[in-house]
């Protein structure tokens, strides 16, 4: 009888009435009364039942099977597809962008009759870059196995330090509050140049960065290895959005995101007098489509990367990377619209090819679009060839009309014991030269290493482990590098290349 007598009370109290009418109205016009407001009425309810069903009925799962009684159409919500990324343009920038900077410019000294080959002059606020020229690779604002002094009495100017391990270690920060990294590692006469960071953050998704480290530069940085391409946060993965990319600290494994702008602000504090946008290396087997995609997200992120450098030049030249792997379509592309933004400079990057020869086809056929001479612009600025690394490949791209190019490969060969020669390379491990006394190197060098050591001492230096035999083969072979790069410039003012 108790239950009976309740039931009626539920079903004609006026509160219970105005309850039910108010949620079944809200209901009809898709309105989801507030559970502040259902709560009020339930307090008038007597019972606990009341109160309970009032609470779960303004829940989204009871509103959402309560409309189903009044309309037999399930409703859709159409989402709106996300805009359209957006790639700035030329006319995005402001005109004084395009003017010609008084702290770096490029002077053509001469240029070959006999090839696309040209001598010439960067100035830069922290001294000149003779060009055709070498650049050594120092990753950590440091040279494998030779200081920086060694390498700038062998003839060396500019030098190519990496964003991302300074970045990691010690810091933008700390760089910064040095004074730059001029001061930072007391070479204030002499340039560098620093890269984004991007190629060893994608350099994760291929291999470690010890194999990095010692790889052939751009030809080995954009290998075959592709499993863990844009694919997750996995140990060795990078993922990629449009803002940037997400990778891991190969030092503590914390998650770092690297944006076109964070990049800048980054180089901005080490303070090189050439910085690089950042820019994606996708590998060298993926599909076209991939490789389009990746090219336009490259383009969108340099301009942004640009942009950022625009609002703070800071007396740094900018160049930009351009890519395509060896699609010609994709080349052509990537230079067309990258030499139409107001960079200082051109860096040839991306996949070059996996064997030598596709190298070279790709330079034979792309350089000349940079000296259109109905385009001065293109023609009046430098350019760089990225992660270049053997005698070979450096002297074919010179008579392309390359004017830079860096490798770390004379460095890290030296440490396992390979010298350069002019009549080629010598491994001075092997046995047959522990009995070469008073034998030199290279009769011709004159670099401090060939002045006082044969290659009978070198040879034992190796064979016992002793690091000071790295120090002279490295210091030997900077030396050789800047040597060739000088020949090659005489050659050219002569017309012989």
């Amino acid at each position: 009888m108790w239950q009976i007598r309740h039931y009626n009370r539920l079903l004609f109290n006026p509160a219970s009435v105005i309850l039910l009418v108010t949620m079944l109205l809200s209901w009809r016009v898709g309105f989801q009364a507030k559970s502040n407001t259902v709560a009020a009425f339930s307090m008038m309810i007597p019972g606990t039942m009341i109160r309970q069903y009032s609470m779960r009925a303004t829940t989204s799962s009871s509103t959402r099977n309560t409309s189903r009684l009044f309309s037999s159409k399930k409703s859709k919500v159409s989402k709106a597809p996300p805009p359209p990324p957006t790639l700035l343009g030329p006319s995005d920038f402001p005109d004084w962008a395009y003017e010609p900077r008084d702290f770096f410019r490029f002077e053509i000294l001469h240029e070959s009759t006999k090839s696309q080959a040209r001598v010439g002059r960067i100035h830069t606020p922290h001294g000149i870059i003779d060009t055709p020229g070498y650049v050594a690779v120092a990753t950590n604002a440091a040279l494998k196995a030779v200081d920086f002094r060694g390498a700038d009495e062998s003839g060396q100017q500019l030098i190519f330090s990496n964003t991302y391990h300074l970045m990691l270690h010690p810091g933008a920060d700390l760089i910064a509050k040095a004074g730059g990294i001029h001061k930072f590692t007391n070479r204030q006469d002499r340039p560098f140049i620093t890269d984004s960071g991007g190629f060893q953050v994608f350099s994760l998704a291929y291999g470690s960065v010890q194999e990095e480290l010692s790889s052939k530069g751009e030809l080995k940085r954009a290998g075959t290895k592709k499993k863990n391409y844009g694919n997750g946060m996995g140990k060795d993965a990078v993922k990629v959005s449009e803002d940037g990319v997400l990778f891991r600290s190969y030092r503590d494994g914390s998650k770092f995101l690297l944006t076109p702008e964070s990049t800048v602000e980054a180089q901005k504090k080490i303070g090189a007098d050439i910085i690089i946008p950042l820019d994606e290396l996708p590998p060298y087997h993926i599909d076209r489509k991939v490789l389009e995609e990746s090219v336009d997200r490259s383009h969108r992120w340099e301009a942004r990367s640009l942009r950022a450098h625009l609002n703070d030049v800071k007396e740094q030249a900018m160049y930009c990377v351009v890519h395509g792997g060896i699609d010609r379509e994709l080349r052509t592309k990537s230079v067309d619209f990258l030499t139409s933004l107001p960079f200082d400079g051109y860096a040839i990057g991306g996949s070059l090819g996996n064997v030598k020869q596709e190298l070279k086809d790709l330079l034979d056929w792309m350089m000349p679009m940079f000296d259109d001479d109905s385009d001065v612009e293109r023609k009046r600025k430098p350019r760089h060839l990225l992660g270049i690394a053997d005698e070979d490949n450096i002297r074919h791209a010179v008579t392309r009309g390359i004017d830079t190019m860096d490798s770390c490969y004379p460095t890290r060969v030296a440490r396992h014991g390979t010298v350069l020669t002019k009549d080629g390379s010598i491994k001075l491990k092997s046995g047959k030269y522990s009995k070469q006394f008073g034998v030199k190197i290279d009769d011709s060098c004159t670099c401090p290493t060939c002045q006082h050591y044969d290659r009978a001492y070198l040879w034992h230096l190796f064979k016992a482990n002793e690091p000071l035999a790295a120090t002279l083969a490295a210091q030997h072979n900077i030396h050789y590098m800047n040597d060739m790069m000088k020949s090659i410039r005489e050659d050219i003012m002569e017309n012989k290349i």
